[in-house]
């Protein structure tokens, strides 16, 4: 018999009957109700998660921040409702939690009241965290816990992001706040600089000053100083006048007293003639004596004279040094009025005294030109005396003339005896004031000498304080330029940056455009083996009657795969029909797809086929327990690498794990040369299969007899 007449054989056994065909047509429909209908519940489950009912329970009263009435939790339910990731539902406390059990609800979402408090709290030295409270409960559903703790997060990160940003413009806008500030403190910066140079000029110049007005005190304390001796020796020369004066006048009342004798014995002489010689010659002794103190009188008033004249003239010449150095150290005349007072006072005495020695000079010099003319007539008279006895009237008339004369050289010594004793008394009194004087420029060049070194420390100071303030100036220039200056459009974007620095910027390399897509490689697969598998419920491994009757196992075995591979293939165009057209799903390789399909179908056909001829319904079985198998190892949901290491192991061994690794690359436009490693494991266990059955059926061959030939009560 040939390979086609025991495929036709088989089909017609299949179809014989209207229930064998319908079995046929409903076991053919196995994987394509399995794969269509788990692939259009689960196309888009990620898409109709808005239609999950939430619970979302705001309790917020609200915050202050930033002296404005704040609630983040009103933000966040207005957000939350207007992205409708699920189904929001505004519900109470007491309401959320009935309806999470009775089913309501899937989960709660609730905001306590405290909610914009805390979230505000992160700008004070007390933060504290938020909390977003998620109620689940699993008796609705587990998925649906996975699902809320997503959406929390989701939330979550929402509510950072806000906040964050919020935070963080809060710190831009200090930051502009400081540059603002660091730029009104470096023009501070810059005048403080600018008076600070100002400042030690002047320093330098108050320094200079002040060792000027030092040299100069201590040029005054030298006058003053050698002021003070001059006035002493004034006073001593003025003391030595007062008493010449003293023996001026004493010496002129002599005289008078002289002159009066003279008179009154002139007067005898006119009656006493005879006795004139002798009195005469004494009158000429007299005068001689009177002309000789008068001389050394009126040299003693000129000394006086000369001194005091000296002192008037030294007054106005140390006035106007004095009043120089005064006004060199920064006296205002105010403060030089009460000093030069004194001084006035002092040069009014010398003044006076000076004019009272001129006056006595004056009347000394008459006194003496008066006192040399009596002793020049006296003596004259005295020689003349014999031959003057008959002019004695005449002299008694001159006598009374010389004591009219000696009275007012009396009174003029007594006059010029005062007068030198008030000059006496005011070169005292200069000579004390100079005193003061001496001791006071003394003080002052002490004080003048502290002023100069006080300024140059000042001067010192004054550098180093010009020193930090130009530092302190390009420090605040400095850092104004390294702390930002962004405007309210910068400092906004950059608050955003700063909130969310890092986005997911997904680039594939393929891509499943729906959750669905993503699991249609694995339940093809799946589907293609319960295909398989349940067809071979009705299909015989292999024709017992053709092993015993033709001895040609080869054929039988090449019949035997061939007439289900021709249904699994049957079936895979099918499932390839409802994934592409009914549920829409793209491939990117749809000949390659569906042939690879088809080859993976008559793989598994090969493996169920040597199960059944190896072990009977033992190994039809089997067939279910590898089945279970592949669904855990496959990778199909999740990524094998998870497995536990016996399980991984047989993910690298079972063939439905190249399947679904295959129709994901031709799927989803992945690497071919992938599919075709796909394709040779594959056909590997393709080729094994079908050798281990022709094994079996050479076997089986030569251990049948006729009696094998009757039919089997099961079929």
């Amino acid at each position: 018999m040939k390979i086609v007449t025991l495929v036709r054989t088989e089909f017609r056994r299949l179809t014989a009957t209207g229930l064998a065909r319908l079995a046929l047509v409903a076991l053919m429909l196995v994987p394509v109700i399995y794969a269509g209908l788990y692939l259009w519940a689960n196309s888009d489950p990620y898409g109709n998660v808005k239609n999950i009912p939430v619970a979302l329970v705001v309790e917020d009263q609200g915050a202050t921040l930033n002296g404005a009435a704040v609630n983040y939790g009103t933000q966040v339910r207005d957000q939350l409702v207007a992205d409708g990731s699920v189904k929001w539902i505004d519900a109470s406390a007491s309401d959320a939690a009935t309806g999470i059990k009775n089913g309501t609800y899937d989960f709660i979402l609730t905001l306590g009241p405290d909610f914009s408090k805390l979230l505000t709290s992160s700008g004070t030295a007390t933060p504290e965290q938020a909390v977003v409270q998620l109620t689940t409960n699993d008796t609705n559903s587990f998925l649906a816990s996975t699902i809320a703790a997503t959406v929390a997060e989701k939330v979550r990160l929402s509510i950072s992001q806000q906040v964050g940003e919020a935070a963080a413009l809060q710190f831009l806008n200090g930051f502009s706040t400081i540059h603002d500030n660091l730029a009104t403190a470096v023009s501070g910066a810059n005048s403080l600089a600018d008076g600070t140079t100002q400042a030690q000029t002047g320093a330098a110049s108050l320094a200079s000053g002040a060792a000027t007005a030092n040299t100069g005190a201590q040029a005054l304390a030298s006058g003053a100083a050698e002021a003070s001796a001059g006035a002493s020796t004034l006073s001593t020369g003025a003391q030595t006048a007062a008493n010449g004066a003293s023996a001026l006048a004493s010496g002129a009342s002599k005289t008078n007293d002289g002159a009066q004798v003279l008179s009154s014995g002139l007067s005898s002489l006119q009656s006493q003639s005879s006795s004139l010689p002798a009195q005469t010659a004494a009158l000429a002794a007299g005068a001689a004596q009177v002309a000789a103190g008068n001389k050394t009188l009126a040299s003693d008033v000129g000394v006086a004279a000369g001194l005091a004249q000296a002192a008037a003239d030294q007054v106005p010449t140390a006035r106007a040094d004095i009043v120089n150095q005064l006004t060199a150290l920064g006296l205002t005349a105010e403060q030089q009025a009460p000093i030069l007072a004194q001084l006035d006072q002092v040069g009014t005495a010398i003044n006076n005294g000076n004019d009272q020695v001129k006056t006595a000079q004056d009347q000394v010099n008459q006194l003496s030109s008066g006192a040399n003319q009596v002793a020049a007539g006296t003596q004259k008279l005295a020689d003349a005396a014999p031959a003057l006895s008959a002019g004695i009237a005449s002299a008694a008339s001159g006598a009374a003339q010389v004591a009219s004369g000696t009275q007012q050289v009396s009174t003029g010594a007594s006059s010029l005896a005062t007068g030198t004793a008030q000059l006496a008394t005011g070169a005292a009194a200069l000579a004390s004031a100079n005193q003061q004087l001496s001791d006071g420029a003394t003080t002052l060049a002490g004080g003048t000498q502290q002023l100069a070194d006080g300024s140059s420390t000042l001067a010192t100071g004054a550098t180093q304080l010009n020193t930090g303030a130009a530092q302190l100036r390009d420090g605040l220039v400095s850092g104004e330029a390294q702390v930002p200056n962004y405007s309210a459009d910068q400092r906004q974007a950059a608050a955003a940056t700063i909130a969310t620095p890092a986005r997911v910027d997904t680039d594939t390399v393929t891509k499943a455009t729906t959750y669905g897509a993503g699991m249609a490689p694995f339940f093809i697969s799946l589907a293609a083996w319960i295909g398989i598998y349940a067809l071979f419920l009705i299909i015989k491994p292999l024709s017992r009657r053709a092993l015993t009757a033709i001895k040609a196992p080869l054929r039988v075995v090449a019949a035997g795969w061939l007439a289900p591979a021709l249904l699994g293939a049957v079936q895979m165009a099918a499932v390839y029909f409802v994934v592409t057209v009914l549920l829409g799903f793209t491939v990117a390789n749809p000949a390659l797809m569906l042939l690879f399909m088809m080859f993976t179908s008559v793989t598994f056909v090969a493996i169920i086929l040597a199960l059944n001829v190896w072990l009977g319904s033992v190994g039809q079985f089997l067939g279910l327990v590898l089945m279970v198998l592949q669904l855990v190892t496959a990778g199909g949901t999740f990524p094998w690498q998870t497995l536990p290491g016996p399980l991984g192991a047989l993910h690298h061994a079972l063939p439905m794990s190249y399947a679904v690794d295959g129709i994901r690359q031709l799927m989803y436009g992945g690497d071919l040369s992938l599919a075709l490693n796909d394709v040779g494991v594959i056909a590997v266990w393709l080729l094994g299969a079908l050798a281990f059955t022709y094994f079996l059926a050479g076997r089986t061959t030569r251990s049948r007899t006729l009696r094998d030939l009757r039919p089997s009560l099961i079929g």
